[in-house]
């Protein structure tokens, strides 16, 4: 399993599960739509009164699963960052390319990017016999 392999399959997938950490220590989980970077960031845009905006400012260590068709996924665990200036542009050209409706958005009262940038990445495929499971980690950038 290389970088690559990884870009495609994550790229495959428009949605991923979010989990941050709220203010009281309690995990919380959503649904969103996502763009994956050939850096293997994960990229998504909410709201700013959403409780994953506020948590993950807070404590911006969060996780994703992504996939889940057949029995292939990606366990994701990361740091999130709302960008600013040049990095927002590039982080928004990657998520408008997966989502062509995404710049319609952008007159939502208070809309947010973060990019999620990976430390640690699990693939598995218990579609096979045996399994596949690969981790891979990846520090700082």
């Amino acid at each position: 399993m290389d970088r690559l392999f990884l870009y495609r399959f994550m790229s495959q997938h428009r949605y991923g599960v979010v989990s941050s950490i709220g203010g009281e220590g309690n995990p919380q989980s959503a649904l969103v739509g996502i763009a994956t970077s050939p850096d293997l960031e994960i990229i998504f845009d909410t709201v700013k009164s959403s409780r994953k905006y506020s948590n993950l400012i807070a404590r911006p260590a969060c996780s994703f699963v992504v996939g889940w068709s057949g029995e292939q996924t990606v366990q994701f665990e990361g740091i999130a960052e709302e960008p600013t200036g040049a990095e927002l542009k590039r982080c928004q050209e990657i998520y408008f390319t997966a989502w062509p409706d995404g710049p319609a958005r952008m007159a939502w009262p208070g809309i947010a990017y973060f990019v999620v940038r990976p430390r640690w990445i699990r693939y598995s495929d218990f579609d096979q016999n045996p399994p596949v499971i690969e981790e891979i980690k990846l520090g700082k950038k």
